[in-house]
């Protein structure tokens, strides 16, 4: 038995002598624009074992969007650096004896959870061989941020005045759309889709209302009851769509 237990012993601190620790860095870029890091809340990331289900390790993406010029500006090669000293980021590091087959899996931004979006990535990892070479293991994150402003949920209107729709509509990163800039307003299509007990009744266009990133439109309902309300932003250059939802009850 004594044996037995020496034996043990032996093996289990042979197993922890050759665990090394492999540093991995996450970084989440915006799709057609930069970074997601601290001023949207940042993105949850998790490490996975996709052999197995275990977390190897959790956290937040935290820093700044990066520097404009150097990612959207500027030329790059393919295989060229886009983060900058700060860019946001998640630096894990796990202790592994094996190789594993690690899964990324990407969900935020979390300031903006109706605008949730999820991105995932597969890749081997070998122990002491880390993943922080460049920009690290970088995920692209789709979609839009679509806050709807007003009107706000569950509002009540007297029937026959005009109910006022303003939504806020950013990159996943926050960054901002304005005419003729880097986002240009133009570029992006956002509309509301209106239901009435359900069954859809009217489609309308909210245009660029004169600040950052900020869409608005007037809409005069016809009908007493519950009305729903779907704002969808759409960016037809690379698919990026977004949308959130508020209701409001008109009344006599």
């Amino acid at each position: 038995m004594r044996q037995l237990l020496s034996a043990f012993v032996l093996c289990l601190f042979a197993t922890t002598a050759i665990a090394e620790p492999t540093e991995i860095t996450v970084r989440v870029i915006s799709k057609g624009a930069k970074f997601v890091g601290t001023s949207m809340g940042g993105v949850s990331i998790q490490l996975v074992d996709s052999e197995t289900g275990e977390v190897l390790a959790q956290g937040v993406t935290s820093g700044s969007t990066g520097d404009t010029n150097r990612i959207m500006r500027t030329e790059h090669s393919r295989n060229g650096t886009l983060s900058t000293d700060g860019a946001a980021k998640f630096d894990a590091q796990i202790n592994i004896e094996t190789p594993r087959l690690v899964r990324l899996e990407a969900r935020g931004p979390i300031a903006q959870a109706q605008s949730f979006g999820m991105a995932t990535a597969t890749q081997w990892v070998v122990p002491g061989k880390h993943v922080t070479g460049g920009d690290g293991w970088v995920v692209e994150l789709p979609g839009l941020v679509v806050d709807v402003l007003a009107p706000p949920a569950h509002v009540r209107r007297s029937l026959g005045a005009e109910i006022e729709l303003n939504a806020n509509v950013t990159m996943m990163c926050g960054c901002p759309i304005t005419p003729d800039g880097l986002w240009d307003a133009r570029q992006f299509d956002v509309e509301a889709t209106i239901l009435h007990n359900g069954a859809k009744i009217d489609q309308i266009a909210l245009e660029y209302a004169g600040q950052p990133s900020q869409f608005s439109a007037t809409y005069k309902p016809a009908q007493l009851g519950a009305y729903q309300v779907i704002v969808v932003a759409y960016q037809p250059t690379n698919g990026n769509t977004g949308l959130d939802r508020t209701t409001f009850i008109v009344v006599d």
